[in-house]
């Protein structure tokens, strides 16, 4: 997890990992192996997947239905040729709404007709549809109700205990603390202390 107050620099770090942000300094490491991402497309290829805090602004296609939103970041998996096969997207889009348990009619359903909760659950679903290595999540919970919310971190432990690599984004103090093994704190755009175990309170956190 990252956790800092508004301003601290949390979501501008993350962008800088995932290629969308020019890096000024410091070096990104994943699995020991330097990585110099220039663009978000770079990052996806090795694996990364990002789910933005501003799930309206820049994480949906609001004139798409669920089969667009769902299938956009992975379209060479549904090739039949060189074209595109509409039942290997509905499929996989189908597949997801199950997985997800997203509340809606069925793949057609235009992505704008949904509660927020479900429509992070369809970005959610997008991402994981590109068997990512590494998970980013900025404020995944944010602005939906409390059973989703409770969904959401369910699956990020799930995914966590199978082997993949989160990092887990919320201003909720209680949420982080039930979602995250591991926690760095940041304050005016630096690291100014990491803490697990015992110390992941909020204690702990306000004392780093």
């Amino acid at each position: 997890g990252l956790y800092g107050l508004v301003g601290a620099g949390r979501t501008e770090l993350l962008e800088t990992i995932f290629g969308i942000r020019t890096r000024a300094a410091g070096r990104v490491y994943f699995k020991n192996q330097l990585m110099n991402f220039t663009c978000a497309k770079e990052a996806m290829d090795y694996g990364f997947a990002l789910i933005t805090e501003e799930r309206k602004a820049n994480g949906l296609f609001l004139k798409g239905n669920l089969t667009f939103n769902t299938t956009i970041a992975n379209l060479g998996a549904y090739k039949n040729g060189p074209a595109l096969s509409d039942s290997k997207m509905t499929k996989a889009t189908s597949d997801e709404i199950k997985i997800m348990h997203t509340k809606c009619m069925g793949p057609e359903d235009m992505i704008s007709a949904l509660s927020g909760g479900n429509q992070q659950k369809v970005i959610l679903g997008r991402w994981l549809l590109t068997n990512p290595d590494y998970l980013i999540l900025d404020e995944p919970t944010r602005g939906i109700d409390i059973g989703t919310k409770t969904e959401i971190q369910k699956l990020v432990l799930d995914l966590a205990d199978q082997g993949m690599a989160v990092t887990f984004i919320s201003s909720e103090v209680e949420e982080m603390l039930r979602t995250c093994s591991r926690m760095g704190v940041l304050r005016d755009g630096k690291k100014v202390g990491e803490i697990s175990g015992n110390e992941l309170s909020q204690e702990g956190i306000m004392k780093a």
